[in-house]
């Protein structure tokens, strides 16, 4: 089968990146940005002719540098590059909301076109508040040699979209409105079903791939992910072996006591 769009999906940042996180830092702004890109792969795999590459590191293991992350693109050879993001807006929470998709500065005409399209999608599958298609001067845009758009589909610093923003469902609809503009402009047509393929299950976030099923905290490591207590370095990666710091400590006990005192004032 041939080539018909080489599409290069870029996951913003990396799990340790200073500052991309919400205030409380209960979600890191790569969590989001790792699984909407998986869903997106995913998304595109049912079209014919396409091929995808990874521009991040999907375990979250580093946090690629930005001129890796073009060069990557480039020598690729890719046709069309999206950046996928969750915004911010200061360091503290605030009311600044809704899905916005940037361009370069020269507003190349393929990339607003392309960019029209998946933020209109991505409104239709979110009903969230339309900020527009801008263009601005971002290493992801200026630097890659195609097609290129770069989305923020939600503030992690807004404690309604915050709550979206962790949401699978909702991570779900940003990927599919991203897809959805992709096949839009590009006219692409969907594989023939396959009858033996299952459908894509959910990632469950307490499911953690790289904590061994025979290790002693296996348990322990879904239960707290179960109830929000403590988060995955990329939702199904928990970050085994790796330290944390006294402020995680203090985050994941604020959770706990949290969690208790909201059973208790339920019975």
């Amino acid at each position: 089968m041939s080539t018909q769009l080489k599409v290069a999906i870029d996951a913003g940042h990396g799990p340790d990146t200073p500052g991309k996180r919400c205030p409380d830092d209960s979600m890191r702004e790569f969590q989001f940005n790792s699984v909407v890109a998986r869903y997106v792969r995913d998304g595109l795999s049912d079209y014919i002719g396409v091929e995808t590459i990874f521009t991040h590191a999907d375990d979250g293991s580093r946090d690629v540098p930005l001129k890796e992350r073009t060069d990557k693109a480039n020598a690729w050879k890719a046709d069309v590059l999206v950046s996928i993001h969750a915004n911010a807006y200061g360091s503290d929470w605030n009311d600044a909301q809704g899905i916005e998709t940037y361009v370069y500065t020269t507003r190349p005409a393929e990339a607003a076109k392309l960019a029209e399209a998946v933020q209109r999608n991505l409104l239709l599958e979110t009903g969230r508040k339309n900020r527009g298609v801008k263009a601005d001067n971002l290493h992801m845009l200026r630097e890659s040699n195609m097609t290129a758009i770069l989305v923020e589909c939600g503030f992690m610093t807004n404690r309604d979209e915050a709550r979206l923003l962790k949401d699978d469902d909702y991570r779900r609809k940003c990927a599919m409105g991203i897809v959805a503009g992709i096949v839009e402009v590009y006219g692409l047509k969907k594989k023939a079903p396959n009858p033996t393929s299952t459908p894509m299950q959910p990632v469950y976030g307490g499911k953690f791939k790289d904590v061994p099923d025979d290790h002693y905290a296996k348990g322990a490591t879904e239960r707290l992910a179960a109830k929000g207590i403590i988060n995955g370095m990329a939702d199904d990666l928990f970050g085994f072996g790796r330290s944390i710091t006294r402020e995680d400590v203090a985050v994941m006990v604020d959770r706990a006591v949290t969690y208790l005192e909201q059973k208790i004032s339920q019975n």
